[in-house]
């Protein structure tokens, strides 16, 4: 299959399939969120915590879909005044009007939509983005490598990029189960028919098969007819490792520098050996990284930031005047709901991760608001009496920063 065939076939796919299904309707009681591309999480991993909104930005969303990336990211930038524009970019027209159909439902007006395929960016002439989302793409492209290499064209020096892409180990049974329908339903058969197959042999499958000892794969039922395609009939589908995404990203010059949520890439969230753990944290992080996916073997997809070599763009907590921010999430409940002593407790896709918060946590995430600096949230604590010296509260702010961003749940900024 040649290039221009195979991009022809997911042309085809998302027009007739938009994915994710989406109802501008719904952008009247809410606005969808996620990762990458959340405002907060740019300024954090790309920018240091020092993005100036008062100057002009520019974000390109590469493979736009049905807009949740394009929409979220839009939006976040008119709640910050920012003289900024989306260019979103996608080969379906029909993905294009859902999007486009739900900017006009809030009324935005910072998106510029243009319909074609990101490989042709180098000659598109649309000048250079300070920020790319490129979500669910490159893994669709006869040629992922080639992709990169056209975004990184029109990446500006000191910009970056978030990606998505999916993971080969916790995408156990999917491909054989792609393979068994490439004989079942190929291409040439109409997509009702390839659907009502595929949805035959999934009720068929044996209880050893690996696609169905695989909990976590869902998109088939939580996605409809739209997710199931997507998910075992595309044509141009593969998944990548940690060591060939920071391959794939080396080639085009630039380098990983977090993956997301960062604790599903530490060593240490699944290995008790207190050896091995101390071992493993010394490793560079795409080694760690790499280490930790295949210690889980859970992770179906990749989310991370990437920068032009050479570049250190996260931010640090080490600086007194770094100002914490909660992503998504509502400081004086969160401390409410913390118990003394109990622990913070995730699910990492069927592994129970357990952190155990500082005693300070609850006092000083209620002082979170997203404009006091470390520094003054010290202040406004010691105003109320019962606090101990900087060094232990600093100690307990950095232990809580560092369980609290491994969950994505904080990050910094600074005042520009």
């Amino acid at each position: 299959m040649t290039a221009s065939s195979s991009l022809d076939n997911v042309r085809a796919q998302y027009e007739a399939l938009p994915y994710p299904a989406r109802d501008p309707r719904d952008e009247a009681i809410r606005l969808i969120t996620g990762t990458p591309s959340h405002i907060l999480e740019i300024n954090h991993y790309l920018f240091a915590g020092r993005l100036n909104f008062i100057r002009p930005f520019r974000a390109l969303v590469a493979g736009g879909g049905t807009g949740d990336a394009c929409i979220m990211l839009a939006q976040q930038l008119v709640d910050r005044r920012c003289p900024g524009e989306v260019v979103y970019l996608d080969l379906s027209t029909a993905s294009r009007q859902i999007c486009e159909a739900r900017a006009k439902a809030r009324g935005l007006r910072n998106i510029q939509f243009l319909t074609g395929s990101l490989l042709d960016l180098p000659t598109m002439n649309i000048g250079q983005f300070d920020y790319i989302d490129c979500t669910g793409v490159l893994h669709h492209l006869p040629d992922p490598a080639a992709g990169m290499q056209a975004l990184a064209s029109v990446l500006h020096p000191e910009g970056g990029m978030g990606v998505m892409l999916y993971g080969e180990y916790g995408r156990s049974g999917v491909y054989p189960l792609q393979q068994m329908l490439q004989t079942l339903a190929p291409l040439s058969m109409a997509i009702e028919d390839r659907l009502a197959m595929a949805k035959r042999l999934i009720r068929f499958l044996p209880t050893t098969n690996l696609f169905r000892r695989n909990p976590y794969l869902n998109d088939h039922v939580t996605g409809g007819d739209a997710g199931l395609y997507d998910l075992l009939l595309h044509s141009c589908d593969r998944a990548f490792t940690v060591p060939q995404i920071g391959q794939m990203a080396a080639s085009s010059g630039l380098r990983v520098v977090a993956f997301l949520e960062p604790v599903r890439y530490e060593p240490s969230t699944y290995m008790s050996d207190p050896v091995i753990a101390r071992q493993t944290s010394s490793l560079p992080l795409l080694d760690r990284a790499a280490f930790a996916e295949r210690l889980a073997g859970n992770l179906r997809t990749h989310v991370f930031y990437a920068t032009r070599a050479g570049f250190d763009t996260v931010a640090r907590p080490e600086d007194t005047s770094a100002i914490p921010v909660l992503r998504e999430m509502d400081a004086q409940k969160f401390a409410a709901g913390l118990q003394p002593g109990a622990p913070l407790v995730a699910n990492l896709d069927g592994f129970p991760w357990r952190a155990q918060l500082p005693p300070l946590a609850p006092r000083i995430i209620s002082q979170i608001d997203g404009r006091r600096t470390v520094a003054e949230i010290y202040t406004s604590l010691g105003s109320q009496g019962g606090l101990p010296q900087w060094e232990d509260f600093y100690t307990q702010f950095e232990d809580l920063y560092v369980k609290l961003n491994g969950v994505n749940h904080l990050l910094l900024r600074f005042r520009t």
